[in-house]
């Protein structure tokens, strides 16, 4: 349904810009009226440019393909009236709305495409226009169609394989408009000259706005999405250390005024925080625990990845591991303990089970820390003094949902803090125990958006929500549709098995 929206809004969008053409469309020979019917105007506007092909009518109505459509057609049109320049093509493609209605009281002499011999252009002009085309083509697929990511850690292993090269769907869910629309083209941040340049420029922002999509955003999908703690970053340290964790660390003031040791801090907007990729674990509403690892939705045991890892402890026979025989049970990730003979291993359940039956290996436990043990202010939601978990046992906690009402207290604020103020943009203040919601005391807050809980399927070796929470809705980017190419980094091997492997 939401699909079916979908092609049937962008057309109609055409068709209103296509509705300030109307001179045209009477220089041509038309009516018009024939300006001014919706969906009828662009089949005219076919006509008029010699496109009657009938697949052109397909194109037109295929979702965020028939926007490269529509920019083509209103150049097409512009030059059927002798309109040549860079400047008026590129005026007519991006801003009819503006061009034609400025045009239309101009020397309007239709030029027919298919009689017309067209003034033949330089050789820099002709390149001038296959960068333009290129670019754009490219910017409409990589904005609303497909973008290339690669996995750069280990938090997804081994569904998802350190070196991984993804071809992710934005169309799935549906893609969202820009929120940052001045930023310079294919990069994400940081121009690539620079480690620290901004790619982008802050203004003007645009609000959240997501086209339909082809499906909803489901429970166990291995998701996309912009990190949320990336809001707020140290130049030095990016992401790889959140400035949150910085401040827990060092406290704010220290980290905000020493550019020696963490540079400028720098904010985000939504779009041009880095992309992760982790499991959606639970949806908004859903009611979450984790009791010695097991995760559990709603009261019932969820979802287990078949290849999800946790950390083992490894007893063995003598003193060191062979790395060849690591390499060829695929385990990348581990340490030796005090201990001399004992390892901690990061690998799968059957990968376990099979290393375990080696005969230089004594044993093989897994690590799970027990409820209470090892509680951690790196632990969402932060606050030790009222919530005393770790990362397998945890919760229970409710995932917000959008027009759901909480009652919030001084106890449990830190579940909804960031929520309230970072995602949905309300000032909050917290005096003699009592909460103010701009500017006004309150016990409840109801939820402007849907939110997402994010865990790895590398559990013992993934920086999820248990350690920044929730992911809103705004940040969801697409879903992975399959590996196309996989190098291994630890041990510089092509993965040939790996290509075209689609992540489940």
């Amino acid at each position: 349904m939401n699909m079916l929206i979908t092609i049937f809004l962008l057309p109609l969008i055409f068709s209103f810009c296509a509705a300030f053409c109307y001179k045209f469309y009477v220089g041509a020979g038309y009516n018009k009226t024939d300006a001014f019917i919706p969906y009828y105007n662009l089949y005219i506007l076919a006509k008029i440019i010699g496109w009657n092909k009938w697949w052109i009518y397909f194109f037109l109505i295929f979702p965020y393909i028939n926007t490269f459509t529509a920019f083509l057609m209103f150049i097409e049109l512009a030059k059927c009236y002798n309109r040549f320049s860079f400047g008026e093509i590129v005026a007519a493609g991006f801003f009819p709305y503006i061009y034609f209605p400025v045009m239309n009281g101009r020397n309007l002499e239709y030029h027919d495409p298919k009689t017309t011999v067209r003034p033949p252009k330089g050789w820099v002009r002709d390149w001038l226009d296959a960068i333009l085309w290129a670019v754009f083509a490219a910017l409409i697929i990589r904005t609303f169609l497909f973008e290339m990511y690669t996995i750069p850690s280990s938090s997804m292993e081994s569904t998802l394989m350190t070196g991984d090269y993804l071809l992710v769907s934005k169309i799935g869910y549906g893609p969202r408009f820009p929120n940052t629309p001045l930023s310079f083209p294919f990069v994400h941040h940081t121009l690539p000259w620079s480690k620290t340049a901004k790619s982008y420029i802050e203004w003007p922002q645009v609000g959240y706005w997501r086209l339909p999509g082809f499906t909803s955003i489901k429970r166990n999908d291995p998701i996309v999405f912009n990190f949320p703690a990336g809001d707020t970053v140290s130049e030095v340290f990016q992401s790889n250390i959140t400035y949150y964790q910085l401040v827990r660390k060092y406290g704010k003031e220290r980290v905000n005024n020493d550019k020696l040791n963490f540079g400028n801090i720098i904010t985000r907007p939504v779009d041009k925080r880095e992309n992760y990729v982790k499991r959606l674990i639970a949806m908004p509403g859903d009611t979450l625990q984790i009791i010695d690892g097991i995760v559990y939705i709603n009261g019932e045991m969820g979802f287990q990845p078949p290849q999800m890892q946790h950390n083992y402890l490894v007893k063995i026979n003598g003193n060191n591991l062979n790395t060849k025989m690591l390499e060829k049970f695929n385990i990348y990730e581990g340490y030796r303990t005090p201990i001399s003979n004992e390892f901690i291993l990061n690998m799968s359940a059957t990968t376990a089970e099979e290393f375990g039956k080696q005969q230089f290996v004594q044993e093989v436990t897994r690590v799970i820390t027990p409820a209470g043990a090892e509680v951690s202010q790196e632990i969402f939601p932060n606050d030790t003094l009222h919530f005393k978990w770790n990362v397998d046992n945890f919760g229970p906690i409710v995932i917000p949902q959008q027009g759901v009402t909480v009652k919030i207290t001084s106890e449990n604020i830190a579940l909804y803090q960031r929520c309230i103020t970072a995602y949905e943009h309300n000032d909050l203040k917290i005096k003699d125990n009592k909460i103010f919601i701009n500017g006004k005391e309150t016990d409840e807050y109801t939820f402007a958006m849907d939110y997402y809980w994010m865990m790895g399927d590398n559990r013992h070796n993934s920086q999820d929500s248990r350690f920044w929470g929730y992911v809103p809705v705004d940040h969801i980017v697409g879903k992975p549709l399959f590996v196309w190419f996989s190098k291994d980094k630890t041990y510089g091997k092509i993965r040939w098995n790996r290509f075209f492997k689609f992540p489940k």
